[in-house]
């Protein structure tokens, strides 16, 4: 297996010394630590490694948000994983922006880092496979194309203008299509983690707002399904 390259963007030394400890316990490579929003952009984009671990408040003028943000225009290979004391509605909206693909919460508790390196790479080796597999594209109910290897939704050969959390929904449920998926499972896809029902019904807003409201179903109040 390749060995996890990741690049750690946080302006304490001595949280980011740790983090680097218990990273390398694992077989993973840090490539490098970075104090700076404006650094971080610059070396994540140049580097483009697998993991980056940013901190939400750094030495700069430029906060871990919108140096994530930033990142994820120009580099889409990179999991991005915030790291910060607490989560609230405006740093969610950045984590979606920027794609991220987890959260950790100072001070820093070993078995989570642990727990969320193993589910990116799981996460990775899944990806890797489906990829061989999936067809490139999939028909959906009312004239909808989901375009796998490009991730985006058409509609009579328009494309739908849905955000970058949405897409990761709609390319979940198109791999089963017409098959419930379990909110336990879209979230983990999705946020990393568990999310309450209200963070849930909100990304469903947001796409039935941008489509058909038949196109994604809600399953017994258990999950949900998109729809051939």
């Amino acid at each position: 297996m390749n060995t996890l390259k990741i690049i750690i963007v946080e302006d304490e030394l001595i949280a980011a010394e740790f983090l680097k400890e218990i990273l390398e316990e694992t077989g993973a490579e840090v490539i490098d630590i970075i104090a700076s929003g404006k650094e971080a952009i610059e070396a994540c984009i140049k580097k483009e490694p697998d993991v980056i671990f940013m901190d939400v408040m750094l030495s700069d003028h430029i906060s871990g948000c919108e140096a994530a943000v930033a990142i994820s225009q120009k580099n889409t290979h990179s999991k991005i994983i915030f790291l910060t004391a607490y989560m609230d509605e405006e740093m969610i909206d950045y984590a979606s922006d920027a794609r991220a693909v987890s959260y950790l919460t100072k001070p820093y508790n070993k078995s989570q880092i642990l727990a969320t390196l193993k589910l990116i790479t799981m996460r990775k080796k899944d990806t890797t496979v489906i990829s061989k597999e999936k067809p490139e594209k999939i028909l959906l109910k009312n004239g909808y194309v989901y375009l796998t290897r490009q991730n985006r939704l058409l509609k009579n050969d328009k494309e739908v203008e849905l955000g970058p959390t949405s897409i990761r929904l709609i390319e979940l449920l198109c791999g089963q299509v017409d098959i419930s998926i379990s909110n336990t499972q879209i979230a983990m896809h999705v946020w990393g983690k568990e999310v309450n029902d209200k963070t849930l019904r909100s990304l469903m807003f947001r796409i039935r707002s941008a489509t058909d409201n038949e196109l994604v179903k809600n399953v017994s109040g258990t999950g949900y399904m998109i729809s051939s």
